[in-house]
């Protein structure tokens, strides 16, 4: 003798029920009533798969029958006991892999939000308008009117219908494929019960602004999740909305990790002899670049400003490095008339003493002087030379021989 027959009853079988009866009558019942396939009827599988949970272990069986669920629940201490996740049961059970399993929760949306540098150092909010598709409020998921689905008697409501497939004579393969007559709905609806809404669809497109907060420090491709935000369908857990952010290159600055680099372009007389160069940041101060007098600049240099590189993400009272690489234009040709050239040569440092030979006979000199050349242009032109002797050697018709 039973307690109680709460459980068995949902199960829809008797307390002398064997195991195997029992996995098939929670399986027809879990496939019959999963969110997926009835929205509304979550509550009763729940139910379902709790009791399967109880009656499947031969323990906790033991003590339902003689104590009831008071005694489940207590679970024969005074420490209680915690039911399982019914979805955890129903993957258990079917090995978690079936297809229900793979669309309990909706896709993801993917959109790119194109950013600029200052966005990422300033920290901005951004509206962006999406459409989505929403569960109709008219009829609630359902497609028509409350009661008036029925079920398909395809595949009685499973969703699916099996196949069988004879490989060779006494061989047979079982083949599930998604229901034709129900498109895998597991019930059917008359045109006239149609909800006039959704025309049946049980989605409607919906238009969405979504505030996206960029934070401080914040990086190229980062990603900013609204979670549950995505596509809705009856019975499936929204998907989410991912903002990936997309960098727009900017005119002065380059980030490079947390440090911002630039270049700056100077005249010799200012890498000789101190410059000051105002630069405009990304939060709209000005850094006055100062190099004083002496302090010799070569051309390629690269110097650094500390704390006034990108902030750091999380932390944006921390910053990077700003780094300026520096550049050195000379002044054109012939730019001094020759004597004041030498007064010039009079304030440079003196010229390295060069070991001079004993005759300084100018026959025994070839003076050189320079000139501009363009190496990739003569390149080029030899390269057209040599086509062009191929050429005049094919139109000759190359090298014959003469017998006699």
């Amino acid at each position: 003798m039973v307690k109680e027959t709460g459980f068995y009853d949902t199960l829809g079988v008797n307390p002398t029920v064997t195991p195997d009866e029992l996995k098939r009558a929670y399986r027809k019942l879990a496939l019959k009533y999963h969110p997926d396939k009835n929205p509304t009827e979550g509550e009763k599988f729940k139910q379902i798969s709790q009791a399967y949970e109880v009656l499947s272990d031969a323990k906790k069986r033991d003590l339902y029958d003689r104590g009831g669920e008071k005694a489940i629940k207590e679970g024969g201490t005074s420490g209680g006991a915690s039911f399982t996740s019914p979805m955890d049961i129903f993957d258990l059970f079917f090995g978690g892999g079936g297809r229900m399993h793979r669309e309990r929760r909706g896709k993801n949306v993917v959109h790119q939000l194109v950013v600029t540098l200052e966005e990422l150092y300033n920290g901005a909010t951004r509206k962006l308008a999406i459409q989505k598709n929403a569960v109709c409020d008219r009829c609630e998921g359902r497609g028509s009117r409350k009661g008036a689905a029925q079920m398909c008697m395809s595949c009685h409501g499973s969703g699916m219908q099996v196949r069988m497939h004879q490989l060779i004579p006494g061989m047979v393969q079982q083949v599930s494929t998604v229901c034709h007559s129900c498109q895998g709905q597991g019930q059917r609806v008359s045109h006239k019960d149609r909800c006039k809404t959704c025309g049946g669809r049980k989605i409607m497109r919906q238009k969405k602004i979504l505030e996206v907060h960029i934070d401080k420090g914040m990086k190229d491709g980062q990603k900013i999740v609204f979670h549950g935000e995505g596509d809705q369908e009856p019975g499936l857990e929204p998907g989410d909305i991912i903002i990936v952010l997309d960098l727009r290159e900017h005119s002065l600055f380059t980030r490079r990790g947390e440090n911002l680099t630039m270049a700056i372009e100077l005249q010799l007389v200012e890498a000789l002899c101190g410059f000051q160069k105002p630069v405009q940041t990304l939060d709209n101060r000005t850094l006055l670049i100062t190099s004083h007098p002496g302090e010799l600049i070569k051309p390629g240099d690269t110097k650094c400003v500390m704390n006034e590189g990108m902030p750091l993400h999380r932390r944006p009272f921390e910053k990077g490095r700003l780094i300026i690489n520096f550049t050195v234009v000379f002044p054109q040709a012939n730019f001094l008339p020759e004597p004041k050239l030498k007064e010039l040569e009079r304030y440079l440092p003196v010229k390295l003493e060069e070991e001079q030979p004993e005759s300084m006979d100018d026959d025994l000199y070839i003076y050189a002087d320079l000139e501009d050349c363009d190496i990739q242009s003569r390149k080029r032109h030899g390269h057209q030379h040599y086509y062009m002797e191929e050429d005049d050697y094919a139109t000759a018709g190359g090298v014959q021989c003469h017998t006699s």
